[in-house]
């Protein structure tokens, strides 16, 4: 297989993590980017080696060589680039969320099946050593049929660090939408569809002030919900209880817990910004043996949890350098091997349905019952990539 020409719109900080971890990988050649202002995608272009670049994303998307777009723009124009690239013809990888709205959302994957054409969305964490643990030790019935988890996304927001914040606390952002999804994907690629939803949810502020520069001092208004609190059902029974939160200075919640009836999976971290948004990190155990409530007295030191050996690709703990693109050579492979991809357009739909539909319970005041499905993606292999020269 020739490798598949990768079109890049967006060249801002993530860009750099996706550009170094797609440069490994032989079935891909990344041709040129796209950006709001051509000397600013001249050297990006430059930095890496690209050899092209163009004056706006469109007359990237109308190029004829580019095979695959990878859509990296800010969450209000994915919907727009989005389905320009699927009108062109092209494959689409774009980050999250695939649109800003559930309907933006359903009118893409209707658009890529009807053109015949592959549109995949990360996050892509969920391919992480620490997901895929803790989806064996499901799949092997190491804590029984699966009870409930809880999911617990919280900060005080993004003003503090990001120079230009105001699209977090706009329609289309918010603690859910922004970092909710990395938590919803876990939970999704975990435990399969969800069934209904119920929810409650409030604004605490109504404006943000920057503290970083070069805009510090300036007001932001909020015109979304900051603090969302839900519980959902799953079609397999189980039950989860999610919080995500811009309006919490601090935590020791755990990032992600699974509880079975033979056991509880436990993700956590101290970094509050860590958790399902990293591919690697401890995966945690308690079952019988190390039940620390077996027996009174209780002891003096009570049982740690076990930490279960990782062997698997994909463990980085950085922000600034992990295996973020790697759903797309998932998508790249399963364009080529006629399979489905892992990081699905169909996933990624009912994902937004889900977030979204929580917000409306939470101002409808009623149990929201979701529309979509998907199938739980494949497993990734230990081996996966082995036989591709990476």
């Amino acid at each position: 297989m020739n490798p598949l020409k990768i079109g890049v719109i967006g060249i801002g900080d993530i860009s750099e993590v996706y550009l170094n971890s797609l440069k490994q990988y032989p079935l891909v050649e990344v041709v040129g980017c796209a950006s709001r202002g051509l000397e600013k995608s001249q050297a990006k272009a430059a930095e890496h080696g690209f050899r092209k670049t163009y004056s706006n994303s469109y007359e990237l998307i109308a190029d004829p060589e580019i095979d695959l777009v990878l859509n990296l723009a800010i969450p209000a124009v994915h919907y727009e680039f989005n389905k320009a690239a699927l009108l062109a013809g092209k494959h689409v990888y774009t980050e999250k969320p695939i649109a800003s709205t559930f309907a933006e959302a359903s009118e893409l994957i209707d658009l890529a099946k009807k053109k015949g054409l592959r549109i995949a969305s990360a996050p892509d964490t969920f391919f992480g050593g620490r997901l895929q643990t803790c989806r064996e030790l499901i799949d092997q019935g190491v804590i029984g049929d699966i009870v409930g988890a809880s999911a617990f996304v919280v900060s005080h927001g993004h003003e503090w660090h990001h120079p230009n914040p105001g699209f977090f606390y706009a329609p289309g952002g918010g603690p859910l939408l922004d970092i909710g999804p990395y938590y919803m994907t876990a939970l999704l690629s975990l435990l399969g569809p969800i069934k209904s939803c119920a929810g409650m949810a409030k604004m605490t502020f109504t404006e943000r002030t920057i503290e970083s520069e070069p805009n510090r001092g300036q007001v932001v208004p909020v015109s979304v919900d900051t603090h969302i609190t839900g519980t959902y059902e799953f079609e397999n029974g189980a039950i989860a209880t999610i919080m995500a939160s811009f309006d919490i200075w601090d935590s020791e919640l755990p990032r992600l817990e699974i509880y079975g009836t033979k056991g509880t999976i436990c993700l956590n971290d101290a970094d509050p910004l860590s958790g399902p948004n990293l591919f690697g990190g401890d995966v945690l155990l308690r079952t019988r043996t190390n039940y620390r409530w077996t027996g009174l007295p209780r002891p003096e030191k009570l049982p740690d949890w076990q930490i279960v050996p990782n062997h698997r690709p994909f463990n980085e703990t950085s922000h600034n350098k992990n295996s973020r693109g790697v759903g797309l050579i998932d998508l790249v492979l399963a364009i080529r091997d006629n399979r489905p991809e892992r990081c699905s357009g169909a996933m990624a739909l009912h994902q937004l349905e889900a977030m979204e539909g929580l917000i409306r319970s939470a101002h409808e005041k009623q149990y929201y019952h979701m529309t979509t499905t998907f199938n739980r993606p494949a497993a990734v292999p230990v081996d996966f990539l082995a036989n591709e020269g990476v």
